[in-house]
């Protein structure tokens, strides 16, 4: 046994510890499915990373950066991570403030609708049905590679070992892990960029040879590689694609299930914003790292197949023995992070969204709760069996699911005073269907819809306009009413000084992120490029109207708005109003 499949059982082991260690805390339900509500910023932090950069960041997408996208992917900002932002303003603290069990729950209590739950826990089931269906088959790769274990007894090891651990846990469980897995691949990433990149002489060498690599010869561009035999026909093809996507993800960010969820265990308000600033930073740099490291991976071969294999290759050639292994320790972590996350939503979706016990008795519903997680994941296993992995286009495909259909539901419940329980009931279906159908079709060739028309798009503006339309021939009723204006009363004791201060530092770093990676970006990336390009200005200036410079200058353009509106919205919603007292003279 060589120390890359130590590492890897030894994270398992570690996993399997802090597993049977959460689990002893469970004292019930809340502790179960929400940590008792009372997780700090660091956990929030942790849990929200760990469960988006899965198997498909570490192993999907940055086999696709390695293979065609790589100056596409390093240079696009960050357009999605933003949703942390907009999703904790404008959702995920209303989330927290309704002391729901489930976002599915928030959604029955918000509507006064056992249907409109019901209807968002299926979509949880299929959507992140999927997700562990990638996650999984991503794990029983990284074994396969690594152990003597063949693909079919890494799935059936992985499997025990995600299940065994979720089925005790739990939530409580999850966030712990979720945070020491998160501080190990987000190291780790970096580390692996050093190694990688110092293998060809530092970034700048690595960059001008990339430039004119003749095997891949428009990898370094804005828009990678595109035209016969590749996803996009044009530029303009994936300019189309890489915005709509980026929109769709910010949604997912701001409300699928497994990031909005985790703001219902946070401690309070203000960890709901913090961690959502925190986590876009985190894992925006975090995927520039990866994706950087991925891509230098094509000047030591430039042949890996399949690409999802890019970092294992490159941890066990281009890193020193240790480091490559604890590398391959950390995607083992966040692949079995992600699975836990995606299993524990899915039991918990079933047991407290689709069939909701009628006993209060916690420790019967706890056992319920472990009993259905069993059995959804029985099923993940068996599918896994038979559906061929693709970890990219699979993860892309079940992601995007809920920013169709739950998006524009999430955010009216909160701020519209028109939508209806009716209205968010077919919303969230007619968003689901018109983005699976479409997506149906078009994988299967029956019909070839142009990049404008991008199902995640086509299902958003269908679940809006049915959302529209149902709630004109409807009425809200009083229940519903007085429920959305019980969202908007905060706290008391969230209007606290030196809290609202300390949150508001956070805004300040979200300001700094975005100026300075595109400090970064033009330095590092956009001047280097255009010198070996020969496409500067007079003067060996930058050309400033070029994609390369606009796009790292997008990076200030969305980061510090966002900044910038979150400063003043912590100030208006949580600074205590000054009492003002004026003595009357007789």
């Amino acid at each position: 046994m060589d120390i890359y499949s130590v590492s890897i059982l030894i994270s398992m082991v570690v996993y399997l510890v802090v597993g049977n260690y959460a689990g002893r805390k469970v004292k019930h339900l809340e502790d179960y499915f929400v940590v008792g509500r009372n997780a700090p910023t660091l956990l929030i932090v942790g849990t929200l990373v760990a469960s988006v950069l899965s198997t498909n960041a570490f192993l999907g997408e940055t086999g696709f950066s390695y293979a065609s996208q790589g100056g596409a992917y390093i240079l696009w900002p960050a357009i999605w991570v933003a949703g942390y932002i907009y999703g904790a303003l404008f959702f995920g603290r209303y989330l927290r403030r309704s002391k729901s069990l489930t976002v599915a729950e928030f959604f029955g209590h918000r509507f006064n609708s056992k249907s409109v739950q019901a209807a968002a826990g299926i979509t949880i089931v299929l959507g992140l049905g999927g997700y562990l269906l990638a996650v999984t088959q991503g794990t029983a790769v990284i074994l396969s590679q690594l152990t003597p274990l063949t693909y079919t007894q890494g799935l059936i090891a992985s499997w025990l070992c995600y299940t065994l651990f979720t089925l005790y846990s739990g939530s409580r469980g999850v966030v712990i892990t979720d945070t020491i897995m998160f501080l190990l691949f987000t190291i780790m990433s970096f580390v692996a960029l050093y190694y990688i990149v110092d293998t060809h002489g530092g970034w700048l060498s690595s960059l001008t040879d990339l430039i004119n690599l003749e095997s891949k010869p428009q990898l370094m561009t804005w828009h990678g590689m595109v035209g016969s035999g590749t996803e996009w026909k044009t530029p303009r093809d994936y300019f189309i694609w890489s915005i709509i996507t980026g929109i769709a993800w910010s949604f997912v960010a701001a409300v699928s299930p497994w990031q909005s969820s985790r703001y219902l265990m946070a401690k309070s308000e203000h960890v709901v914003i913090r961690s959502a600033c925190i986590a876009a930073i985190i894992v925006a740099v975090s995927n520039l790292a990866l994706f950087a490291a991925a891509t230098v991976v094509n000047l030591s071969k430039d042949d890996i197949f399949p690409h999802e294999q890019t970092m294992i290759w490159a941890a066990m050639n281009m890193m020193p023995s240790i480091m490559g292994a604890l590398l391959l320790a950390g995607v083992m972590a966040a692949a079995l992070s992600s699975a836990t996350t995606f299993l524990s939503l899915v039991g918990f979706s079933v047991s407290n969204d689709i069939f909701p016990q009628k006993t209060k008795d916690d420790k019967s519903l706890l056992r319920f709760s472990r009993w259905v997680m069993l059995v959804v994941g029985i099923i993940a296993l068996l599918i896994s069996f038979f559906f061929p992995p693709n970890l990219f286009w699979l993860a892309y495909y079940v992601g995007t699911v809920f920013a169709s259909s739950w998006g524009p539901v999430a955010f009216m419940s909160v701020w519209s005073k028109s939508i209806t329980a009716r209205a968010a009931y077919w919303g969230i279906i007619s968003g689901f269907a018109g983005n699976v159908i479409l997506r149906f079709l078009d994988s299967w060739g029956w019909i070839d819809l142009p990049s404008y028309l991008n199902p995640i798009l086509v299902g958003g503006l269908l679940s809006w306009v049915v959302i529209l339309l149902v709630s004109r021939l409807d009425e809200v009723s009083e229940i519903e009413h007085s429920r959305r204006q019980g969202l908007h009363q905060i706290p008391p004791h969230e209007c606290n000084k030196k809290q609202t201060k300390h949150t508001q530092w956070v805004a300040i770093a979200v300001i700094i992120f975005g100026i300075g990676l595109s400090v970064l970006q033009l330095v590092f990336y956009v001047y280097p490029y255009q010198l070996a390009t020969a496409t500067l200005s007079e003067g060996n200036q930058i050309n400033w109207f070029t994609m390369e410079a606009i796009l790292a200058l997008c990076w200030a353009g969305i980061f510090v708005p966002c900044g910038i509106g979150t400063y003043k919205i912590i100030a208006r919603s949580y600074l205590p109003v000054p009492v003002i007292s004026m003595d009357k003279k007789s």
